[in-house]
């Protein structure tokens, strides 16, 4: 894909290609606004796709190189998100604006362009992650109106409906470090729990519960996050 409009990238730094993808919303009233914004030199932004609600896909950056739209994270144990993943904006201005679902033709949009990568890199599907998994307490999109277990169902990221745990913070801990979050400090814990709910369970608040536990221990078990 010679001459994308984004002059906002470079080379991937571990001198691979990627293996894995990180969901975004743009969070900007438009997808045309948004793609000014990552196409424009002064802010250093960018992300490989956008995908309108329409279900226009625009490509701004070529898979093999690397973006800007990870910023400060990490997954498992990487933390250079951006020289790892293939970023993609979906055109949607968040939890709080007044149209805060996904549209169906962009979902779609999204199914067909995921197919085609994790075909393309060899990234299995729980490599699919959401901007809030690797950056929990710093950003929260595509935030809890963004359907994970629809993508599940078609093999593009992973779900589970595990069966209760005791609510023990040792356990989830455990387990969520071995499924990729990471947490450099104790209170940095609260945030993951919030990512985490964010995915599977985002209508739920309050203290740690024996479904957050459980779920996260047959995540980890079934999808531990590669080196």
């Amino acid at each position: 894909m010679a001459g994308l409009p984004s002059p906002n990238f470079g080379p991937r730094r571990h001198g691979g290609g990627p293996d894995m993808v990180v969901l975004h919303y743009t969070a900007m009233a438009t997808a045309a606004a948004a793609i000014e914004r990552l196409c424009d030199p002064c802010f250093e932004v960018s992300a490989h796709y956008v995908i309108a609600e329409d279900g226009t896909v625009t490509p701004l950056v070529d898979e093999s190189d690397r973006a800007w739209h990870a910023g400060g994270g990490a997954w498992g144990a990487v933390d250079d998100v951006n020289s790892h993943s293939i970023g993609i904006e979906l055109a949607n201005g968040g939890p709080d604006s007044p149209a805060p679902e996904f549209p169906e033709l962009q979902m779609i949009a999204l199914e067909t362009l995921l197919a085609g990568i994790l075909l393309r890199w060899s990234i299995p599907p729980e490599r699919v992650i959401a901007h809030s998994d690797m950056a929990p307490g710093r950003k929260i999109d595509p935030g809890p109106y963004f359907d994970w277990q629809r993508l599940a169902g078609k093999g593009l990221s992973v779900w589970l409906d595990a069966g209760p745990q005791d609510a023990d913070w040792t356990i989830f801990k455990k387990f969520a470090v071995e499924f990729g979050y990471y947490a450099e400090t104790e209170p940095d814990w609260q945030n993951i729990l919030e990512a985490f709910r964010l995915r599977f369970y985002p209508a739920v608040t309050g203290p740690l519960n024996g479904d957050d536990v459980g779920t996260i221990r047959d995540l980890a078990k079934k999808y531990p996050c590669r080196p």
